[in-house]
């Protein structure tokens, strides 16, 4: 194993953004992270395990939203006490542009999976794609969609922050599968290019 060098490479908070949202997968604002566990858990059981109508329950809680807010502003004005603190309600322009530059970087990256499949013909993009679409289907016939998203979120909070802990182990272990994956490529790729090479050179004799 070589040594690794840990000053010449990003940090996982760096690959994540170096922000809000890697605080919160790192477990660094530990509040947000235990608030959106706690919440998909909640959410998890109402509408898997409790029957909850996502709907039903949706309107339910807007409602006892709007009652809430219309109390508190009604006995507000009768009693001369400070009206309910409501936010903005709106989206800023800049939370607008950051939606759909996140949107157009992921938009793209796919086309140009797609462009290296169906117009470059590379295989080992296809083989990817096949393969994680095949996860998907084999997950979502043992899984359904509420049961995938709350495994997401799951992951989402464990993998990058035990990834930070045992990173130089998780990096080796993953250099030398990288390596393993790419000799058994090679001798995949060369194979297909002896039976093409060969089928092609059979021709051309017919052909003579």
């Amino acid at each position: 194993m070589g040594e690794s060098h840990p000053h010449s490479r990003i940090s996982v908070h760096q690959a994540l953004g170096d922000g809000s949202v890697a605080d919160l997968l790192l477990w660094r604002n530990r509040r947000g992270a235990v608030l959106l566990l706690g919440s998909a858990t909640l959410f998890w059981f109402l509408f898997e395990k409790a029957g909850y109508n996502f709907l039903s329950f949706v309107a339910n809680v807007q409602l006892l939203f709007v009652v809430i807010l219309f109390l508190w502003a009604k006995s507000a004005s009768l009693l001369n006490r400070p009206m309910p603190p409501l936010p903005s309600l709106e989206i800023s322009e800049a939370s607008a542009l950051k939606v759909s530059d996140a949107l157009q970087v992921w938009l793209n990256r796919a086309l140009s999976v797609a462009h290296d499949i169906a117009v470059g013909r590379n295989v080992k993009s296809l083989f990817q794609v096949s393969f994680v679409l095949w996860m998907v289907s084999l997950l979502g016939y043992f899984f359904n969609f509420l049961t995938l998203l709350y495994l997401g979120a799951i992951l989402s909070l464990s993998v990058p922050v035990l990834y930070e802990r045992y990173q130089d182990n998780i990096d080796d272990k993953l250099s030398v599968t990288h390596r393993v994956l790419q000799t058994q490529y090679r001798k995949i790729d060369e194979t297909l290019l002896q039976k093409i090479g060969s089928r092609v050179a059979a021709k051309e004799k017919k052909m003579q």
